[in-house]
């Protein structure tokens, strides 16, 4: 008798991207939007298919797109039985209940699907904790859509009572479970308050930047420790901290959860105490992939989530990464094609505009060790100056 076989594999959940066109965003920004939605939903483990964009002079406030649009998703989603609808935006609670009345299959905003990423790759005890506090803080507004099954059941009125009293249950449960994590959380910051405190002698130097821009590669480089890098969006959540020796002077590097356009705000409001790394940095190493076409906006958005922080002021080296594969003319479109050198970078406007500035391509090990050399430089004018009687040898 032939042995059956079943085929295990987890089916790969196909997806359609939403956004919508406002009157100060333009199309080519909108289509890189969705194009970083897009690997969102790689990242997650989904299939994106279509795209599908409508002008507006702000999201509709009962469907985010328009009625016409929506039906149009709709008639898509049901002939090319589609599993999931990605919006490019955080819904509110009644757009994600009409939307999912209309379309009847699972949606997700930006938001929850960048919390969906995060709990999967979270690790550590904190990450853990802080993203599952970021998810009950998202789904506690949104309560009520997962009770909408009782209004469809027979005798919806006699109903009614235990549907509400079931929802105050669960938004109490929430609350309590809210309350531990964030006492749990504060409790291991006073831990790692604790364990920084007692590094406080050495120089500490953070890595930031966009997600997916190479600092986890650039930590391997540096610190020569085996720090987990893919070409994934968030390949890193939990900050990883290595002591580097740079000729016979030791300091503090870490590698830092990447920024992102958009970042849901809970996700931001839980992961400060994670970011504490970069608040209490001495030297923030800015990381950029000069390759991306929109890095410009990247180096934008980093600076804000910076700013927000509390940490735009430091010294700062901007590191342009990827300059092995730097194409000018997604910045000069027209341009003739041609791969620039070294020195034509150090001569370029990234250069002028982000001084001190760094272009090296980790991947290759291409100008590493002048990039060496100048953190090498800054730390010891750090050190100097914290410490002017050591006898370390610079």
């Amino acid at each position: 008798m032939r042995q059956k076989f079943y085929d295990t594999a987890v089916k790969q959940e196909k997806a359609v991207l939403v956004g919508v066109i406002t009157p100060n965003e333009t199309e080519e920004q909108e289509k890189e939007y969705l194009e970083e939605l897009e690997f969102l939903v790689e990242t997650a483990g989904g299939l994106t298919v279509k795209h599908f964009t409508q002008k507006m002079q702000r999201p509709d406030r009962a469907t985010f797109v328009g009625t016409g649009k929506l039906e149009e998703i709709r008639d898509y989603v049901k002939s090319e039985e589609i599993d999931i609808v990605v919006f490019d935006d955080e819904l509110s609670p009644s757009q994600l209940r009409n939307i999912e009345n209309e379309l009847q299959v699972k949606i997700l905003d930006r938001s929850n699907l960048i919390l969906d990423i995060f709990a999967g790759r979270a690790q550590t005890a904190q990450a853990k904790a802080q993203v599952e506090l970021a998810q009950l803080q998202y789904l506690l507004p949104r309560l009520t859509r997962l009770w909408t099954h009782l209004e469809r059941q027979k005798g919806g009125i006699g109903m009614r009572g235990p549907g509400e009293s079931q929802i105050e249950t669960d938004r109490r449960l929430i609350l309590n479970k809210i309350s531990l994590l964030k006492e749990k959380l504060k409790q291991i910051d006073r831990q790692n308050e604790t364990q920084r405190k007692n590094r406080h002698q050495l120089v500490r130097v953070a890595l930031v930047g966009y997600t997916n821009v190479g600092k986890s590669t650039i930590m391997n480089m540096i610190s020569k420790s085996e720090v987990f890098a893919e070409n994934k969006l968030f390949a890193t959540l939990d900050t990883t901290v290595r002591k580097v020796v740079i000729e016979n002077l030791p300091f503090l590097l870490s590698d830092t959860v990447g920024f992102i356009r958009k970042l849901p705000h809970h996700l931001v409001e839980c992961f400060k105490s994670t970011l504490d790394e970069v608040r209490e940095a001495d030297i923030l190493v800015h990381v950029v992939d000069v390759s991306h076409p929109n890095f410009e906006d990247q180096i934008r958005t980093v600076n804000e989530t910076l700013k927000d922080l509390g940490a735009i002021d430091k010294q700062m080296i901007t590191v342009f990464n990827k300059i092995d594969a730097y194409n000018p003319i997604h910045h000069h479109p027209g341009e003739e094609a041609h791969q620039m050198s070294l020195e034509d970078f150090k001569q370029s406007w990234m250069a002028k505009n982000n001084s001190p500035a760094i272009f090296i391509s980790a991947l290759k090990k291409e100008n590493v060790d002048e990039f060496r050399k100048l953190l090498y430089d800054k730390v010891v004018a750090i050190h100097t100056h914290r410490y002017p009687y050591d006898k370390l040898l610079y």
